[in-house]
Order: C-alpha cells, then sequence, then structure tokens
C-alpha cells in the first residue's frame, strides 16, 4: 500500500508544484521588474532563480515528508497520510509566498524611501 501512496502523493504534490510554480513565475514578473526597471535580463534571471528554488525546496520537503510515514495497512491510512502529507505541503506553500511577498514589501518600501518618486 505505501508504494500507492508514494504515487498518489508525488502525482498531487507534483500538480501543485508545478501549477502554483508556474503561477509565481508568470505573475512575478511584475513584482521583480519593479524592483529593478532598468535591467530586464536581471529581472528574468532573478525570476527564473526564484523558480528554480521554488521546485527544489518542493521536492525535498516532498522527498522528507515521506520519510516519516508508518506502514500503510488500509485504504483509511492511505487517505489520511495524502491528505495529512499534501496539506502541510500547501500550508507550507502559503507561508513561504507571504514570506516573500512581505520582502518584496518591505524592499520596495526601502527603496521608495531611499529613491522618492518626484512629481
Amino acid at each position: 500500500m505505501n508504494i500507492l501512496a508514494y504515487l498518489i502523493y508525488f502525482a498531487i504534490t507534483y500538480l501543485i508544484t508545478v501549477h502554483v510554480g508556474l503561477r509565481f513565475y508568470r505573475n512575478g514578473k511584475v513584482f521583480i521588474h519593479g524592483l529593478i526597471p532598468q535591467d530586464t535580463a536581471l529581472c528574468e534571471a532573478i525570476n527564473n532563480i526564484l523558480l528554480t528554488g521554488y521546485y527544489l525546496v518542493n521536492i525535498g520537503y516532498a522527498t522528507v515528508m515521506i520519510s516519516f510515514w508508518k506502514t500503510i495497512h488500509n485504504v483509511t491510512e492511505l487517505i489520511t497520510e495524502i491528505t495529512a502529507s499534501s496539506g502541510l505541503i500547501i500550508l507550507t506553500l502559503g507561508l513561504l509566498h507571504c514570506f516573500n511577498m512581505s520582502a518584496i514589501y518591505y524592499i520596495s518600501r526601502k527603496k521608495q524611501l531611499l529613491h522618492p518618486i518626484k512629481p
């Protein structure tokens, strides 16, 4: 049963990770370009690095979560392990997103204080 649970878990994790990662990648360009408007190539490079780091964190987190699973004997345990682990990954992604958005907000505020926009 554990092999089936691993396959289902990795399929769910893969779909969530890729879908959310691509959405962040596409929509994050605006925020990064707002911080560094004069260098488009640098903005693209930073966005690519952030996407790569996001994927690596998720793959590592999903792999570590499996190491804490117990032996699964029935369908109830299978569903419980998959939902608990998937829920933790989703919660972690949400917290990381809030942290990143806070960092971008504070960086942009600091930039506005150092270089105020002139009318």
